[in-house]
C-alpha cells in the first residue's frame, strides 16, 4: 500500500470554499472513480492556517495514475471545479508526496 500526502495552500480567506468543495463535490467524484481518502486535516497549531492536508491510499503507482487521471479529466469535475472558483482562485499552490510505510508502521 502506498499513501499520497497532498497539501493545498489556500488563498487567504478561501479555506472554507475548499472545504465546501471537498464535502459537496470532490468526495462524490472520488467515490465515482474509486479513490480512497484516508483523512483530512487543517492546522490546529502550525505555520499556516490556510492549508488543507489530506492522505489517499493506493495499491500501486499504476492505480494512482489511472484513477487520478480519470478523475482530473472527468467533465463533471472540470465543471464543478470551475464553478467553485467563480469568486476567484481557492488554492495558491500545492505539494504532494507518495509515501511507503516502514516495516514498523502501524498503518500498512
Amino acid at each position: 500500500m502506498l499513501y499520497e500526502m497532498r497539501v493545498y495552500y489556500c488563498v487567504p480567506g478561501r479555506l472554507a470554499a475548499l472545504n465546501k468543495r471537498f464535502s459537496e463535490v470532490t468526495m462524490k467524484m472520488w467515490e465515482k472513480h474509486g479513490i480512497r481518502p484516508v483523512g483530512f486535516f487543517t492546522d490546529y497549531i502550525g505555520d499556516n492556517n490556510h492549508k488543507l492536508t489530506y492522505f489517499l491510499a493506493w495499491e500501486s503507482l499504476e492505480e494512482r495514475q489511472t484513477k487520478w487521471n480519470a478523475f482530473q479529466a472527468d467533465p463533471d469535475w472540470v465543471k464543478a471545479r470551475s464553478a467553485s472558483e467563480a469568486d476567484g482562485p481557492i488554492v495558491s499552490h500545492s505539494a504532494n508526496s507518495i509515501l511507503a510505510p516502514t516495516a514498523y508502521s502501524p498503518l500498512k
